[in-house]
């Protein structure tokens, strides 16, 4: 079919049209190539698009009757490529898998402290827990940390207990080996026990319990289970298999402390797909916190959609959503049970299939603009949704030690946002000493994952 002169047309209108529109600002930064090359793509791959569907128009009302036999064709095409493409992409799954599972040379030695799952106390093998879980295990906070920020001597040694997807072979086992490690570390003694809901790869931000752990003296545990070793956005489909893991985690928590006169304080933390996978853990929001008595929740960057916003909702009678420790409220006598730390220019939270079809409240023209949300960027069919696509592969610009209130990074906010959310205290100056080591941990902890590199 050759091209007619209104397809070409069209395509080159409607194609020009958008790779102007896709010139404007967007939420984060992206590389000087794909800033450069990004309108002239999304242009012509438009314009392709609309000049070959106006001559599959003219065509078909020309020659209906060609018609079937073209669409079986297409539709042949489409089905060879999708079982070629699908073959290709589970070798590349495999692949990325493998990595996952491997520790890091910084990493390679179990760790010596009997309180963290893999060391030699521990029942659970080191090489079971994966790249992320040696990370959190072989990171923990030492007195030292805890005296220079707080000017007070540690009471006790926190406990870090992780369980990898490839320590046992389902949920049940793994949520049975959690148990069995925090019963043998003593973590439900502690005050604090806090859940983490890792990301797809198994990461478990360190940051958040170094927080608790500074700022409790060490009397605390944390816990998390891995469900995948594959990166978030490919462990989309993992979500339902991750909340399990987190609802049968609480019901054996639950089910531990119920004839325990004292009882640690319960904290639940998630970050980005872990966030995801938490909430829809808990999905009545207050009402099941309430059920597994957990008194304070955070999380972090959840990605966007209708249920996200529904269980946004479902919380609001005791929550707090803030875009930067500035927020916080001076008076915290009322305190919310649940906070949710989001950016207001975060694209992981607002990518949503909506884009597509009508314009964001975040983008309202009549509303003030939310932080780091560009005052020049309006709303346009298809093309804002393909610059919030494209600003979600750029929205963690991770540098060691130079934490960034930016995007999806949320490290320059986790000291101050976890110390108020977990009911922690810290003085103006414990604060500032604080965000010191908080980065000083992350710039040693990134020059033993760089050995590998």
């Amino acid at each position: 079919m050759r091209p007619s002169a209104l397809g070409l047309g069209l395509g080159a209108a409607v194609g020009g049209y958008v790779g102007f529109k896709a010139r404007g600002k967007t939420l984060v930064p992206w590389p000087a190539n794909v800033q450069g090359a990004f309108p002239g793509t999304l242009g012509g791959i438009t314009g392709l698009l609309t000049g070959v569907g106006v001559d599959v128009l003219i065509a078909a009302a020309r020659r209906p009757q060609r018609v079937p036999a073209a669409l079986f064709a297409t539709a042949g095409i489409f089905a060879v490529a999708g079982f070629a493409g699908k073959y290709a992409a589970g070798n590349a799954l495999i692949g990325i898998a493998k990595k996952g599972s491997e520790i890091d040379i910084g990493f390679a030695k179990p760790p010596s402290d009997p309180l963290v799952t893999g060391s030699d106390a521990s029942a659970i093998p080191y090489t079971t827990l994966g790249r992320e879980g040696a990370r959190f295990v072989g990171t923990v906070t030492t007195p030292e940390d805890v005296t220079f920020v707080t000017q007070e001597v540690r009471v006790i040694e926190p406990v870090r207990v992780f369980i990898g997807v490839e320590s046992a072979a389902t949920v049940s086992e793994r949520v049975q080996l959690a148990i069995e490690e925090l019963h043998r570390t003593g973590a439900f003694d502690r005050a604090h026990l806090l859940i983490q809901a890792p990301a797809g790869t198994g990461y478990a931000n360190s940051t958040p319990v170094d927080v608790l752990e500074i700022l409790s003296l060490g009397d605390c545990a944390t816990v998390a289970i891995g469900y995948g070793l594959l990166p978030s956005f490919l462990s989309l489909g993992k979500v339902g298999i991750a909340a399990q893991t987190q609802r049968e985690l609480l019901d054996a928590i639950l089910a531990e402390l119920r004839d325990r006169p004292a009882k640690p304080l319960l904290l639940l933390y998630g970050e980005s797909l872990g966030a995801k996978v938490q909430e829809a853990a808990v999905p009545a929001g207050l009402v099941d916190l309430n059920a597994y008595g957990i008194a304070q929740a955070l999380w972090v960057g959840t990605p966007g959609g209708r249920v996200a916003d529904e269980f946004h909702a479902r919380c609001a009678q005791s929550s707090i959503t803030v875009d930067r420790p500035e927020q916080i409220p001076a008076d915290l006598t009322d305190r919310p049970r649940v906070w949710f730390l989001e950016h207001d220019g975060d694209p992981v939270v607002r990518f949503r299939p909506e884009l597509l079809r009508r314009s964001p409240l975040w983008l309202d023209p009549a509303k003030p603009r939310g932080r780091n949300i560009p005052d020049s960027m309006a709303w346009v069919p298809w093309v804002t949704w393909a610059q919030v696509c494209v600003d979600v592969l750029y929205a963690t610009n991770v540098k060691p030690g130079q934490f960034q209130s930016l995007g999806h990074d949320y490290r320059a906010d986790l000291g101050a946002v976890v110390t108020a959310a977990f009911a922690l205290n810290a003085t103006h100056e414990v604060a500032k000493r604080l965000e010191q080591r908080l980065r000083e941990l992350e710039i040693a902890r990134a020059s033993r994952i760089e050995v590998s590199a």
